[in-house]
């Protein structure tokens, strides 16, 4: 399995400019999920934005990823 470092992604919340830094695998599937969902990467970044508490933008989307696939199995 190759595993490579997680890449600076661009994304616009509310207006605003950030960046996460996420491996491939996660951001192929957000991007997924945001399709699927009708949503854009950035309207669906600003809902797990919006739920994550203290945790990190990266590692909320990461889990929401994860959690999406478990559901699927």
């Amino acid at each position: 399995m190759d595993h490579r470092r997680p890449v600076k992604r661009s994304l616009t919340l509310r207006g605003h400019r950030t960046s996460v830094s996420l491996e491939d695998i996660f951001w192929d599937a957000f991007r997924r999920y945001a399709d699927e969902d009708g949503d854009t990467i950035n309207g669906l970044a600003a809902k797990i934005d919006e739920a994550r508490g203290d945790l990190g933008l990266a590692s909320a989307i990461r889990i929401f990823v994860l959690e999406r696939a478990l559901k699927r199995v």
